[in-house]
């Protein structure tokens, strides 16, 4: 039998505590919801969107009726729970309706604060909280009278903005020198307002409202500066108050708000609270980000899956006036212990403001370009260090070198400008999907759009537009890897680090996955993490598990066939190998051959039955696998150097050789190119690979992290050495402790911009850090260092590549018993 569940609140964070439960059960509870307003569930941050003729109601709603009934939810709108029954579980509404519960969620938000001023109890004196103050702010404004707005927070910004939109003039009155105070500094603040003020907004700030004056509605307002306008409205949007009213006639502890626990549980054990009304290690939350955050964690637990408890949360804050690019977060006043990284552009309105604590960002203000602001947020949530950055950081990701995540500035891009090549993504496709499904974060995005959901090169991009769009709204917290788990690569990593696995299916158990089999996201991404602990010798390597590439051994094309490139070392090669490379591509008619980038041959158009006698025919010649399809090294890229070329140092053909020979076979999270320049002319493009070596007079540059894709990322100098076995140690030491730290299906150039320059050069210039992982990569590649063309057809996988072929006797069909008439 179901238990019953009863949510009071029919609003954004209770709604979304049952969207998130439904993701993990949609059979353990029985569900009724009471609302105290006379509508369903409604986007109420886009208010200020209705108020200004920007949407209609219509718009915001986010679950409409016939998702109640499709959940089988009973739902009871403009029915306010009076009284709740703890001894008996029970909870009493308005309309005198009495309901039983088994688990009991409150959810009722928070209370306007309205000053008591005189005057403060006459008609039209209102908030800007919900529908109903909406549609009187719209019903009262009148051209002919001046619409009084108190509060210079966000929600007062956005009321006025919304009056002073239908032609009304518009007084904002702000107790404090600076608007937005509590969001930005008075460099930000008045730049806002210079905005601000050209829509009509008349602000008066250091003020308050003395009086308000009227027999039975707003008639005047006076002022502390001694100013007196006529008006018929005066809206005020000076905080709020958590609704504890219930919790406190219930008897539920509280202070500011309703305690709750990391699980979000009251003092009694069957009733919960989320949202504006709770108060969680004494902090309550305005904003929606913290609400979602909390939501998630408290469907995990009624679900009764295993989750850590929500341990607060970083604010993050987004505008929403139409032209007004503003975002803040973190601690962006700081104090004498911090220091800050200003940018400021008056006459552009430009103003970029970084608080910095122990070389990591604490606060961000972004006025005027907010392009960065989700790059920024990040770094501030993981605590990078900074320090290699600081000269560059302010101009934004971009003046870094941009490896695929941002420099394009999304407010300056139209709606018909492509974002995702992969999948032929524009802007507008973006912004529409998620305006018209809600959608509010990264995953919900790449579901709907596929915008950012191949090769990933997108991605920064796609997350500006999100934080661009809704501002507060966007849900940052880090996506599952795919939609078997909520678990992030981090979480992954962390569950298989601390326990013992033998199978992918000991992962999925054990990190309580969603499917019992995974799909083809998350289990080549376990593969490789239990590959990454174990090595192949001591887990046996799931081929089940991998990309079809992987599986086969060559890369498939558009066409069904597949291509196949044998390794030549450093792109050295000689006639013998050229013939036998041809004979072989004639024996089996292959009917295209290319030279790569990476110095090889790749040969086009292979069917999968060639395969296995194409790879016994390469290696009866010597040659073993390129892997140009893997998940490992790819090519190592070499010029001539000092042995032909009058410019060159250093013997780059003789050093790349012997890298790849000390490389090949390596498994990595994603693919990784290493080159070979004989001089800092960089003939071999050493400065776009994951591990550049560049010849010098005194030994060798070692460069990390490029990236030549989509998005060209430049390498980042890790240090310079005299000795070819100074050069293997550090090739060794630093693809060991990638394959080891980063992410599946992250590329270097990705890995080093989510951990900082700092946190690698730590480790892999530290000398006993660094043999410590050389030696480790020596100890993979004993079980690494085999041909896979080899192996499988050793092991007899290349069966698997014959055709199927039943004789006529075998067979069921009846064309082929030739039944007789």
């Amino acid at each position: 039998m179901k238990e019953k569940l009863v949510v009071i609140g029919n609003g954004m964070s209770g709604l979304r505590v049952i969207e998130d439960l439904y993701e993990y059960t949609n059979d353990k509870y029985e569900i009724t919801i009471f609302g105290e307003e006379p509508y369903v569930n409604y986007n109420r941050i886009m208010l200020s969107y209705i108020l200004s003729g920007e949407k209609t109601f219509e718009d915001t709603i986010i679950n409409h009726r016939s998702w109640y009934e499709q959940n089988h939810i009973a739902l009871h709108k403009g029915d306010k729970v009076v009284s709740i029954d703890k001894k008996n579980k029970k909870v009493k509404s308005e309309s005198g309706l009495e309901i039983s519960y088994d688990k009991l969620l409150i959810a009722t938000g928070s209370k306007p604060f309205i000053p008591t001023t005189q005057g403060s109890d006459l008609g039209n004196v209102i908030a800007f909280r919900n529908k109903a103050d909406v549609d009187t702010i719209m019903s009262t404004i009148n051209k002919e009278k001046t619409a009084v707005v108190v509060g210079g927070g966000l929600l007062g910004l956005e009321a006025a903005y919304g009056i002073a939109m239908h032609g009304v003039k518009t007084v904002l009155v702000h107790r404090s020198g600076s608007i937005l105070s509590q969001q930005l500094d008075s460099t930000g603040g008045r730049l806002l307002q210079k905005n601000l003020e050209s829509y009509g907004i008349e602000f008066k700030l250091n003020t308050t409202v003395e009086q308000i004056l009227g027999s039975e509605k707003v008639e005047k307002v006076t002022f502390s500066d001694g100013t007196i306008v006529d008006s018929n409205l005066i809206v005020f949007a000076t905080g709020i108050i958590p609704n504890k009213d219930l919790a406190i006639s219930a008897g539920l502890e509280t202070k500011k708000g309703i305690l709750v626990d990391d699980f979000l549980k009251t003092s009694d054990d069957s009733i919960f609270a989320v949202g504006e009304c709770v108060e969680h290690n004494g902090n309550t939350y305005g904003l929606v980000a913290p609400l979602y955050e909390q939501g998630k964690v408290l469907a995990k637990k009624l679900a009764g899956v295993e989750v850590d408890g929500y341990s607060g949360s970083t604010l993050s804050t987004r505008l929403k006036i139409s032209g007004v690019d503003l975002f803040s977060a973190g601690d962006y006043l700081g104090d004498e212990t911090t220091e800050e990284l200003i940018l400021l552009d008056e006459k552009v309105g430009v103003y970029k403001k970084l608080v910095i604590y122990d070389n990591k960002i604490i606060g961000i203000v972004l006025y005027g370009d907010t392009a960065d602001a989700s790059w920024y947020l990040k770094l501030l949530k993981e605590h990078t260090d900074i320090s290699d950055l600081r000269t560059k950081i302010l101009f934004g990701k971009s003046a870094l070198g941009d490896s695929g995540h941002g420099g394009d500035d999304v407010n300056a891009m139209s709606d018909d400008e492509e974002v995702c090549g992969c999948n032929g993504i524009c802007k507008g496709d973006i912004v529409n999907a998620i305006k018209d499904k809600d959608l509010k974060s990264l995953g919900d995005v790449k579901s709907c759009t596929k915008a950012g959901a191949s090769c990933g090169s997108c991605v920064g991009l796609v997350e500006q537009i999100l934080v661009n769009t809704l501002g507060d709204e966007y849900n940052s917290a880090p996506e599952g890897i795919c939609s078997c788990t909520d678990k992030g690569h981090g979480e992954i990593k962390k569950i298989i680090d601390n326990g013992e696995f033998d199978t992918v299916y000991d992962v999925f158990k054990k990190a309580q996955w969603k499917t019992e089999d995974g799909c083809a996201k998350c289990r080549p991404a376990v593969n490789y993490y239990l590959l990454a602990k174990y090595n192949d010798d001591k887990y046996m390597n799931d081929k089940r598990s991998a990309l079809v590439n992987d599986r086969n051994f060559a890369n498939i094309q558009k066409d069904g066939t597949y291509s196949v490139v044998p390794r030549i070392w450093g792109g050295l090669t000689t006639p013998k190998e050229l013939k036998d490379i041809a004979d072989i591509a004639v024996k089996y008619e292959v009917p295209t051959i290319k030279f790569t980038g990476g110095q090889r041959l790749d040969m086009f158009g292979v069917t999968k039955e060639q395969l296995a006698p194409m790879w016994k025919d390469l290696n009866d010649c010597g040659f073993v696998s390129g892997q140009a399809y893997a998940k490992g090294l790819r090519t190592v890229k070499t010029c001539v150097g000092n042995t032909y070329c009058r410019f060159g140092t250093q013997d780059s053909m003789g050093m790349g050789v012997k890298l790849e020979k000390l490389t090949w076979g390596s498994w990595t999270p994603h693919k990784y190119k290493i080159a070979v320049s004989g001089c800092p002319r960089n003939c071999a493009e050493a400065t776009i690979k994951d591990f550049g070596v560049i010849g010098v007079d005194s030994g060798w540059e070692l460069h990390i992290a490029g990236n030549g894709g989509i998005k060209v990322r430049v390498t980042d100098l890790l240090c310079k050495v005299e000795t070819e076995e100074e050069v293997f140690e550090y090739t060794k030491a630093f693809m060991q402790f990638y394959r080891e730290d980063a992410y599946y299906l992250e590329r270097t150039a990705h890995w080093i911009e989510r951990v900082g320059l700092q946190y690698i050069k730590d480790e892999i210039l530290d000398e006993e850090k660094r043999k410590y992982w050389a030696s480790r990569f020596d100890e993979s590649q004993k079980s690494a260092q085999v041909d896979p063309w080899k192996k499988a057809i050793e092991d007899g996988f290349t069966k698997e590549f014959d055709k199927i072929v039943i004789s006529p006797e075998d067979s069921h069909s009846f064309e082929a018993k030739g039944v007789e008439a």
